[in-house]
């Protein structure tokens, strides 16, 4: 039987105010008065805590303070944890292939081209991700490695990236609230202020049943970047932000996707 008249369309119309629709100032590039000041206090904090921060520059120390208001009380508690975390998690400094062979498998994470702005793009498939394959662990460090290639690509003077998620084909088989959350904790407390905006295209409604449960873990900062786009104004939004020579073939560019682990 056919749906019922008043039926819940297949694909979202979006007009959610509740989150960003992308707008964004891009903060500047050059450390203000104000930062430098509260960077080398910072700094002196928590070198004298962990003596390994000496080994990260300004720029690094500004995210932590950014993401927190320029509180240096609260990014230095944030800052620590990281570095914790980073010895902890990444042992060997940086995750391997061989480490997340299940999620590599899944071709589900490209990177190529930059933004009019200078940064470099991610495309991921969600509908492709399959956590019965695999552990939530293993997808932490895909995460992990994920924002790690991506951190490498940026150009001089840029700190931030462009993530485009497609979520064509995205079901139940797809679902995965706890690996969502936890990738969202990893980019929030551990890369903050990397993520300049973040595409949502292609969502079908079914979607939005996670969104629901992930929506409360996403901060404020996170929430503004966020842009969920309608199928008939996908590339016409997309080539607001990325030149045709940068965006990829599959939405009307000119680039080839490029698996993650190839780029």
């Amino acid at each position: 039987s056919g749906p019922e008249a008043g039926a819940i369309p297949p694909r979202m119309e979006f007009t959610d105010a509740s989150v960003g629709g992308g707008a964004e100032e891009e903060a500047p590039r050059e450390i203000s008065e104000v930062e430098r000041s509260k960077i080398g206090i910072m700094r002196a904090v928590v070198e004298r805590e962990d003596p390994s921060a000496k080994d990260v520059d300004d720029f690094m120390i500004r995210r932590f303070l950014r993401a927190r208001d320029l509180d240096i009380e609260k990014a230095s508690k944030l800052f620590l944890k990281y570095l914790s975390w980073r010895w902890s998690f990444v042992p060997n400094g940086a995750i391997s292939a061989s480490e997340i062979p299940n999620d590599l498998a899944q071709q589900k994470s490209f990177i190529q081209g930059l933004d009019k702005m200078g940064r470099p793009i991610m495309v991921v498939y969600g509908g492709r991700h399959n956590p019965s394959k695999g552990s939530l662990e293993e997808f932490k460090r895909f995460v992990v490695y994920s924002l790690d290639k991506i951190c490498s690509r940026m150009p001089g003077g840029q700190e931030k990236f462009v993530g485009i998620a497609d979520l064509e084909g995205w079901g139940y088989k797809s679902s995965d609230v706890r690996g969502y959350i936890a990738a969202l904790s990893i980019l929030q407390d551990c890369y903050p202020e990397r993520l300049g905006k973040l595409f949502l295209i292609h969502v079908p409604y079914i979607f939005m049943t996670a969104w629901k449960m992930v929506y409360p873990f996403i901060d404020p900062k996170t929430k503004k970047k966020i842009v969920f786009v309608e199928d008939k104004k996908l590339r016409t939004t997309l080539l607001r932000d990325i030149d045709e020579s940068q965006l990829p073939e599959a939405y009307g560019g000119r680039l080839p996707l490029v698996p993650i682990q190839d780029s």
